[in-house]
Protein backbone atom coordinates (compact mmCIF):
# COMPACT_ATOMS: atom_id res chain seq x y z
CA UNK A 1 0.00 0.00 0.00
CA UNK A 2 1.28 3.46 -0.89
CA UNK A 3 1.07 5.99 1.96
CA UNK A 4 2.11 9.59 2.64
CA UNK A 5 3.95 10.06 5.93
CA UNK A 6 2.53 12.89 8.04
CA UNK A 7 5.48 12.78 10.47
CA UNK A 8 8.91 11.21 10.69
CA UNK A 9 8.74 7.45 11.31
CA UNK A 10 11.83 5.54 12.41
CA UNK A 11 13.23 3.21 9.74
CA UNK A 12 10.57 4.31 7.25
CA UNK A 13 10.95 7.93 6.17
CA UNK A 14 10.45 11.62 6.82
CA UNK A 15 7.48 13.96 6.67
CA UNK A 16 5.97 14.00 3.18
CA UNK A 17 7.65 10.86 1.87
CA UNK A 18 5.50 8.51 -0.19
CA UNK A 19 6.46 4.98 0.79
CA UNK A 20 5.16 1.49 0.15
CA UNK A 21 4.41 -0.57 3.28
CA UNK A 22 2.53 -3.75 4.07
CA UNK A 23 -1.24 -3.28 4.17
CA UNK A 24 -1.59 -4.40 7.78
CA UNK A 25 1.14 -2.04 9.02
CA UNK A 26 -0.61 0.89 7.34
CA UNK A 27 -4.18 -0.03 8.32
CA UNK A 28 -3.49 -1.17 11.87
CA UNK A 29 -0.73 1.19 13.02
CA UNK A 30 0.27 4.13 10.82
CA UNK A 31 -3.17 5.38 9.78
CA UNK A 32 -4.90 5.01 13.20
CA UNK A 33 -1.92 6.75 14.90
CA UNK A 34 -2.30 9.60 12.38
CA UNK A 35 1.26 9.10 11.17
CA UNK A 36 0.23 8.48 7.57
CA UNK A 37 -2.54 8.69 4.97
CA UNK A 38 -3.27 6.63 1.88
CA UNK A 39 -1.49 8.08 -1.15
CA UNK A 40 -4.50 9.05 -3.26
CA UNK A 41 -4.41 12.06 -5.59
CA UNK A 42 -6.83 13.93 -3.30
CA UNK A 43 -4.74 13.16 -0.21
CA UNK A 44 -1.58 14.26 -2.04
CA UNK A 45 -3.17 17.60 -2.93
CA UNK A 46 -4.43 18.07 0.63
CA UNK A 47 -0.99 17.25 2.02
CA UNK A 48 0.73 19.78 -0.25
CA UNK A 49 -1.76 22.43 0.93
CA UNK A 50 -1.00 21.61 4.59
CA UNK A 51 2.74 20.91 4.21
CA UNK A 52 3.91 24.17 5.85
CA UNK A 53 1.57 23.65 8.82
CA UNK A 54 2.73 20.04 9.32
CA UNK A 55 6.40 21.03 9.07
CA UNK A 56 5.84 23.76 11.67
CA UNK A 57 4.18 21.26 14.05
CA UNK A 58 7.03 18.79 13.55
CA UNK A 59 9.60 21.51 14.30
CA UNK A 60 7.72 22.48 17.48
CA UNK A 61 7.64 18.85 18.67
CA UNK A 62 11.37 18.53 17.99
CA UNK A 63 12.17 21.76 19.86
CA UNK A 64 10.06 20.68 22.85
CA UNK A 65 11.77 17.28 22.95
CA UNK A 66 15.21 18.92 22.77
CA UNK A 67 14.29 21.23 25.67
CA UNK A 68 13.23 18.28 27.82
CA UNK A 69 16.36 16.32 26.80
CA UNK A 70 18.61 19.22 27.86
CA UNK A 71 17.02 19.19 31.31
CA UNK A 72 16.99 15.39 31.54
CA UNK A 73 20.58 14.65 30.41
CA UNK A 74 22.68 13.52 33.33
CA UNK A 75 19.68 13.04 35.63
CA UNK A 76 20.04 10.24 38.14
CA UNK A 77 16.98 8.46 39.49
CA UNK A 78 16.91 5.85 42.21
CA UNK A 79 14.73 2.73 42.33
CA UNK A 80 14.55 0.57 45.48
CA UNK A 81 13.90 -3.17 45.22
CA UNK A 82 14.30 -6.19 47.46
CA UNK A 83 17.61 -7.92 46.82
CA UNK A 84 19.51 -10.96 47.99
CA UNK A 85 22.87 -11.02 49.72
CA UNK A 86 24.71 -11.38 46.41
CA UNK A 87 23.19 -8.19 44.93
CA UNK A 88 20.65 -9.83 42.64
CA UNK A 89 17.09 -8.55 42.73
CA UNK A 90 14.04 -10.61 43.66
CA UNK A 91 12.41 -9.47 40.45
CA UNK A 92 13.56 -6.75 38.09
CA UNK A 93 13.40 -3.06 37.26
CA UNK A 94 11.64 -2.46 33.95
CA UNK A 95 10.43 0.40 31.78
CA UNK A 96 7.40 1.15 33.95
CA UNK A 97 9.51 1.42 37.11
CA UNK A 98 11.97 3.81 35.45
CA UNK A 99 9.11 5.89 33.98
CA UNK A 100 7.56 6.17 37.46
CA UNK A 101 10.90 7.25 38.94
CA UNK A 102 11.29 9.89 36.22
CA UNK A 103 7.73 11.08 36.88
CA UNK A 104 8.71 11.51 40.53
CA UNK A 105 11.71 13.58 39.37
CA UNK A 106 9.41 15.87 37.36
CA UNK A 107 9.68 14.39 33.87
CA UNK A 108 6.55 13.05 32.17
CA UNK A 109 7.97 10.23 30.04
CA UNK A 110 6.07 7.40 28.38
CA UNK A 111 7.26 3.90 29.24
CA UNK A 112 7.82 3.09 25.56
CA UNK A 113 10.42 5.88 25.32
CA UNK A 114 12.79 4.09 27.72
CA UNK A 115 15.34 1.93 25.96
CA UNK A 116 16.60 -1.16 27.77
CA UNK A 117 18.61 -3.02 25.09
CA UNK A 118 19.72 -5.77 27.47
CA UNK A 119 16.29 -6.22 29.05
CA UNK A 120 15.14 -5.39 32.57
CA UNK A 121 17.72 -4.54 35.24
CA UNK A 122 18.22 -7.50 37.57
CA UNK A 123 21.07 -6.40 39.86
CA UNK A 124 21.98 -3.62 42.26
CA UNK A 125 24.12 -0.82 40.79
CA UNK A 126 24.16 2.18 38.49
CA UNK A 127 23.06 1.72 34.90
CA UNK A 128 23.21 4.23 32.01
CA UNK A 129 19.86 4.28 30.19
CA UNK A 130 18.73 6.02 26.99
CA UNK A 131 15.35 7.75 26.81
CA UNK A 132 14.06 8.39 23.27
CA UNK A 133 11.97 11.54 23.58
CA UNK A 134 11.63 11.97 19.80
CA UNK A 135 12.88 10.08 16.77
CA UNK A 136 15.89 12.45 16.64
CA UNK A 137 16.31 13.21 20.37
CA UNK A 138 17.76 10.79 22.92
CA UNK A 139 18.51 11.72 26.54
CA UNK A 140 20.96 9.84 28.73
CA UNK A 141 20.08 9.18 32.37
CA UNK A 142 21.47 7.06 35.16
CA UNK A 143 19.29 4.61 37.04
CA UNK A 144 20.60 3.70 40.47
CA UNK A 145 19.09 0.42 41.68
CA UNK A 146 19.37 0.11 45.48
CA UNK A 147 18.34 -2.57 47.95
CA UNK A 148 15.38 -1.95 50.24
Amino acid sequence: MQIILLEKVVNLGNLGDVVKVKDGYARNFLIPQRMAKRATPAAMAEFEARRAELEKLAAEKLAAAQGVADKMNGTAVSVARKAGMDGRLFGSVGNVDIADALKGAGFDVDKSAIRLPEGPLKAIGEFPIDVALHTDVVANITVNVVAE
